[in-house]
């Protein structure tokens, strides 16, 4: 299986967008710093993610949520996730 996720940067308040076929390992290693994109922008919180059967497919979902056609999805996640921290 394989997921795309996304982060959310509390440093920052942007998303990163990512796919892999190890979820928790690949969330460790962004929030320990060994990912070049996200190392300063820590920390970071995992606030959506989606599990697809193959690479192909989650690659495709990646290279959509990294489009601008998914602006509006992304800002009711950033939207919902900041409201979840203010309760």
């Amino acid at each position: 299986m394989f997921s795309v996720y996304i982060l959310y940067s509390h440093k920052d308040r942007q998303l990163y967008v990512g796919q892999t076929n190890d979820l928790e390992r690949r969330l460790t290693r962004h929030n320990d710093g060994h990912v070049d994109a996200t190392k300063y922008r820590r920390p970071l919180t995992c606030i959506h993610s989606e599990m697809f059967d193959t690479r192909t497919e989650a690659m495709a979902r990646e290279k959509f949520l990294k489009s601008l056609w998914s602006a509006r999805f992304k800002k009711k996640l950033i939207t919902e996730f900041e409201s979840s921290l203010n309760r």
